[in-house]
């Protein structure tokens, strides 16, 4: 079998991402263990969802209010996620979140980041900002704690300073924003939208597979 690249497109403010990220873990560890000659190549590319935002944010709890129109809305909206969340190993405590942070930095401090060390390294990082925000309720527009973050995963706080702009300029993510997230491309060409089960992403990567398998015999 060929290789298999995954683009996914995410905000690190969308519990949804972080949902589907599981579900994604989940299913590359069946194939791994179902095909292990595949070559796996993944890019995460940050999409900013809410690029208006002020640069120190706005409160969590009131922004969600206008949004959904009620606090009944959100409680409701919440238990969702939660009980989503759970049903892949997370816990995400919404009461600790104080912010809805402007996430152009983050998204920018990961491409820095991304071009500066290795794999697992953007994998950690990844993954901690992540853990900041739904875990411990860390504001993600806020650059000492991204510098931080980004220190603890070994990266030089000094090489990645200079890319943090605030909010002068929102994040540019190709326009992937209009397709909603997480959006995940498998091979470049099959899109996989929302965070769909394990089961539904495996499904599409062997299909992506077994069209390249296909296409090479044909050539």
């Amino acid at each position: 079998m060929g290789p298999l690249r995954i683009d996914v497109f995410f905000d690190f403010i969308c519990p949804w991402c972080l949902i589907g990220k599981r579900q994604l873990e989940r299913a590359l560890a069946e194939l791994r263990a179902s095909h292990p000659e595949v070559e796996l190549e993944l890019g995460w590319h940050g999409v900013q969802l809410l690029p208006h935002l002020p640069a120190q944010g706005v409160p969590f709890t009131e922004f969600y209010q206008k949004r959904l129109g009620s606090a009944e809305a959100v409680r409701l909206r919440q238990a969702q996620v939660r009980q989503a969340a759970a049903s892949v190993g997370l816990s995400i405590d919404f009461r600790g979140i104080s912010t809805m942070p402007n996430t152009a930095d983050a998204h920018r401090l990961l491409e820095n980041a991304t071009a500066l060390g290795s794999v697992a390294q953007r994998d950690a990082l990844l993954e901690r900002l992540f853990a900041a925000y739904f875990h411990e309720g860390k504001d993600l527009g806020d650059s000492a704690i991204l510098l931080a973050i980004a220190e603890s995963c070994g990266y030089s706080r000094e090489a990645l300073a200079d890319c943090l702009e605030g909010a002068r300029s929102p994040y540019d993510d190709g326009g992937m924003g209009a397709r909603g997230v997480p959006c995940f491309i498998i091979n470049r060409r099959q899109a996989v939208s929302g965070a769909q089960p394990a089961e539904v992403l495996l499904q599409a990567m062997h299909q992506a597979l077994a069209q390249d398998a296909a296409g090479s015999q044909s050539a």
